[in-house]
């Protein structure tokens, strides 16, 4: 396969990766409601870690790093947070 098409490829991935992260934010808006309406607080420092040693797991399941695949979920994690904070504030951006 040509280097081009190789980087198409991974283009095409990475392009893919930004519509599962904006599906993800959407997501955050429905937890938020909901967390909204039961009284709940917006960090759940119990999930986050479920979710992060669950993305560990399966990272190293498939011969990846799992704490740079943490890495990456931290972040997709305070991204979250940030989101539903901004919604509480009233503002989005």
């Amino acid at each position: 396969m040509p280097l081009d098409e190789v980087r198409g490829a991974i283009g095409q991935i990475d392009d893919d990766i930004i519509d599962c992260i904006v599906q993800r934010m959407k997501l955050a808006d429905v937890v938020f409601e909901i967390k909204k309406k039961e009284n709940l607080a917006i960090e759940d420092k119990g999930r986050n870690k479920i979710v992060l040693d669950r993305v560990a797991k399966k990272a190293d399941e498939h011969g990846l790093d799992p704490g740079r695949i943490m890495d990456i979920f931290e972040i997709l994690i305070k991204m979250s947070i940030e989101r539903q904070k901004q919604l509480k504030q009233g503002t989005t951006g």
